[in-house]
């Protein structure tokens, strides 16, 4: 996993990963048909009314590597929603995670794990972002500039589970994983990360888990029609949150185009809810970890060849510390990762 600070002037961001690209001679499969360029032109001048700041970035690094902006930008904001041509396209639409967040013993707790194809692993980067006029902010990517999951320098935790969309319900707008980049620098708590989603034009379905360190938590379950919110869950003078791929909610499920095809999502969203009160106590850190290693039931015992968790995440939110396993965390362990702290007390 790749480590990178970035600060300052969104373009000269972009223009520094760029040459970071070139330095290490990363081409990128601009494959795209003709629905995915018509869905990145109308996607990109929705992220451009919304957040011009990225679009500057991304063209930061088009210009630097000498690709097309356009193109550019219209293949990562295809990821996650409609790279739906396998064989020519990179990600595969194939994404199995977990996020939960949790108050108890006045802590309040984040977790996650990202599973994925194990060829994302060696590309994914932990980034602490400083930019102009924005939140500081530490994001987790398998990609670049967006991102599946963060913490702010406000103590507010944002991430995002991919949910299978039907091809026809696809609309122009955010992927989820632009979601994730814009709450992270945008907003300062729950209500306020909330107010900016639900005006968000959203390109295809998906989970959004907020948290803040007020113990404030919520889902929003999305689909380019609509947005349902999903409070927490109070049991043993605590609450928690919990989202997978798929869509909770008897209202929104009938919008999953998964079909039951989604990782064991039912059962990993169970053995969250049930761990919650039987073993989340003690050392939370500890037990959230060994919650995330499938020690309290399944949640990354996968055993397909080609599938597998490649990076654990646990946030203290009041305290601004990342507990990551760089791999699978049955095989890895998780490390302190305190620069976002860090950062944050020497301004």
């Amino acid at each position: 996993m790749y480590h990178l600070r970035l600060k300052g002037d969104h373009y000269q961001m972009g223009v520094k990963r760029g040459k970071i690209f070139q330095k290490n001679n990363i081409i990128f499969p601009l494959h795209l048909d003709n629905f995915q360029l018509e869905h990145g032109r109308k996607s990109e001048q929705i992220l451009k009314e919304f957040f011009p700041e990225v679009c500057e970035e991304i063209r930061g690094v088009s210009d630097t590597v000498g690709v097309s902006y356009l193109s550019f930008v219209s293949w990562m904001l295809c990821m996650g929603c409609c790279m739906y041509n396998l064989e020519d396209n990179i990600p595969v639409e194939i994404r199995g995670c977990t996020a939960f967040a949790y108050f108890k013993d006045n802590s309040v707790i984040y977790g996650r794990n990202n599973d994925l194809p194990p060829y994302l692993k060696n590309g994914s980067k932990s980034e602490i972002y400083s930019p102009l006029n924005g939140n500081r902010f530490n994001i987790t990517t398998s990609s670049f500039i967006n991102g599946e999951e963060g913490i702010n320098e406000h103590g507010l935790a944002v991430a995002m589970t991919f949910v299978m969309t039907s091809l026809e319900n696809i609309q122009a707008g955010f992927n989820s994983c632009f979601i994730v980049r814009y709450l992270l620098e945008k907003a300062n708590s729950t209500e306020n990360a909330l107010l900016l989603l639900m005006k968000l034009p959203v390109a295809s379905n998906c989970n959004i888990l907020i948290a803040d360190k007020n113990g404030e938590m919520i889902v929003v379950e999305c689909t380019p029609y609509e947005k349902r919110i999903r409070k927490a869950v109070s049991m043993d003078n605590g609450k928690i949150v919990c989202t997978v791929n798929s869509f909770t909610s008897d209202e929104m499920k009938r919008h999953d185009a998964a079909k039951g095809n989604d990782y064991h999502s039912a059962k990993r969203y169970d053995t969250v809810m049930e761990s919650f009160s039987t073993h989340i106590k003690g050392n939370l850190i500890e037990a959230t970890e060994q919650l995330l290693k499938g020690d309290y039931g399944f949640m990354c015992q996968y055993d397909e060849p080609d599938f597998e968790t490649v990076w654990s995440s646990v946030f203290d939110l009041k305290n601004l510390m990342i507990y990551r396993a760089e791999g699978n965390p049955r095989k890895k362990k998780f490390v302190v990762d305190s620069r976002l702290h860090d950062v944050v007390q020497r301004k």
